[in-house]
């Protein structure tokens, strides 16, 4: 079936699953969880092989991390449906109700988007969240994962497919894309496609943006900051540096850069200094921070790389304006903290900072549908519409407007014989 046949299914399937019912696609849901533990080892198995060529093509570290897709990993897949599971369908309700006139109510109802189209990086846990998520909010999906997963997305779909169908919902609702001819192919689909999810570089996403009248929502690069106040806790400091850079590196919340306050440099570096370099972290800092501990000169584009690796750029900054204006300047826009004891300063730093997810006293890492509580997520939005941060149920849902009438007409109002009440139900 080719790409445009894909899109026109899900396009038809997207219709029937926007009515289809909770406990349905509940039961859907559990199937899936289901079978994906019992075919784990199918699963691991297809996974050593995409594994075993993607280190002979010599894939980077971080993305080789990525592709990893162990039990445990199925396990936390599994942990994420169970929890989508419990949390409440967002399709069918009630967000507004307006009387306009006696007998003529207005709603205005959440309704699925449509046929959501995904392309993503190399991480097969991705497919399942991303599927799953589509699968809860009514919503038809076409995925595309990175080449070097290809053996494990596509048993991972195989399973999905086959489970959801047996559960009762419509075929056709997922479809899977295996090659660069098919993204460029369904950037031109806007008749059946509704949005568009690009999760990868700014480039990338910029790519997409430009080449297609489909509606985007940008997940961009990560290049979050931690900036440690003059008036921060420094043992707590250190715990959420480390946490933030090291929990792990490989992931678009994870801590890039450092920003440490000149009052308290001289006392704050070297312990950070000794807790980064026992995970071993490499630092690159700044002139100022280098005549305190001995780092790699941080160069400008250190500023502005997102490393996804064990490497940290270090900065100290005279105060809270100064990291304010450096995270504005640098920053993707995705996830940054401050450290600091002071409210008044977090607060000017949650209000000034101009990013999806801004944090006080708490590691980057929290930066998540799952820890956020939305049942996982398709990925975290860095634009400014409909949907913000992490994008999880409420993302991928929008609304229509319902009027139940009795057999009123515009004339009637336009001409002075009947007046609106807009009365809030």
């Amino acid at each position: 079936m080719s790409i445009s046949e894909k899109a026109q299914k899900a396009k038809a399937t997207s219709i029937l699953l926007a009515a289809v019912k909770t406990d349905v696609k509940n039961a859907a849901l559990a199937q899936i969880a289901g079978e994906l533990k019992k075919r784990s080892s199918e699963i691991i198995s297809a996974n050593k092989k995409d594994l075993a060529a993607a280190e002979a093509g010599n894939l980077a570290a971080p993305l080789l991390k990525r592709l990893k897709f162990d039990e445990g990993k199925i396990a936390e897949v599994c942990a994420g449906i169970e929890s989508l599971i419990k949390l409440d369908d967002p399709v069918g309700k009630t967000l507004a109700t307006t009387e306009l006139d006696q007998g003529l109510e207005l709603y205005k109802v959440s309704c699925p988007i449509g046929v959501i189209g995904v392309i993503f990086e190399s991480r097969p846990d991705a497919l399942v969240q991303i599927s799953t998520l589509c699968l809860k909010s009514g919503n038809a999906v076409l995925l595309k994962g990175g080449s070097e997963a290809q053996h494990t997305n596509k048993i991972l779909a195989e399973i999905i497919i086959r489970a959801s169908q047996s559960a009762g919902i419509p075929k056709g609702w997922l479809g899977l894309m295996e090659t660069r001819a098919d993204v460029a192919e369904i950037l031109k689909l806007d008749e059946y496609i509704d949005l568009i999810i690009p999760r990868g570089s700014n480039e990338f996403v910029r790519h997409i943006m430009d080449n297609t009248n489909i509606a985007v929502l940008g997940h961009a690069e990560g290049i979050c900051h931690v900036y440690v106040d003059g008036d921060a806790d420094l043992d707590m400091a250190v715990r959420i540096s480390v946490d933030s850079k090291c929990q792990y590196v490989a992931v678009c919340n994870a801590a890039e850069t450092l920003l440490v306050d000149a009052k308290i440099a001289e006392k704050f570096l070297p312990l950070v200094k000794a807790a980064l370099e026992d995970k071993g972290v490499e630092l690159r800092g700044c002139k100022e921070t280098a005549s305190i501990i001995k780092v790699k000169p941080a160069a400008d584009k250190d500023w502005s790389t997102e490393y996804l690796d064990y490497i940290i750029s270090i900065k100290v900054v005279d105060g809270l304006d100064e990291a304010i204006s450096h995270i504005n300047r640098y920053s993707s826009r995705h996830t940054d903290a401050i450290v600091t004891a002071d409210k008044q300063k977090a607060a000017k730093f949650m209000n000034l900072v101009d990013s999806a997810n801004v944090f006080w006293n708490a590691s980057t890492r929290f930066s998540d549908g799952f820890r956020y509580g939305l049942g996982a997520e398709v990925g975290i939005s860095t634009n400014k519409i409909h949907a913000r941060g992490p994008v999880g149920l409420e993302g991928l849902v929008i609304y229509k407007w319902k009027l139940l009438g009795s057999g009123q007409i515009v004339a009637d109002y336009a001409e002075g014989r009947k007046k609106f009440s807009h009365k809030v139900l």
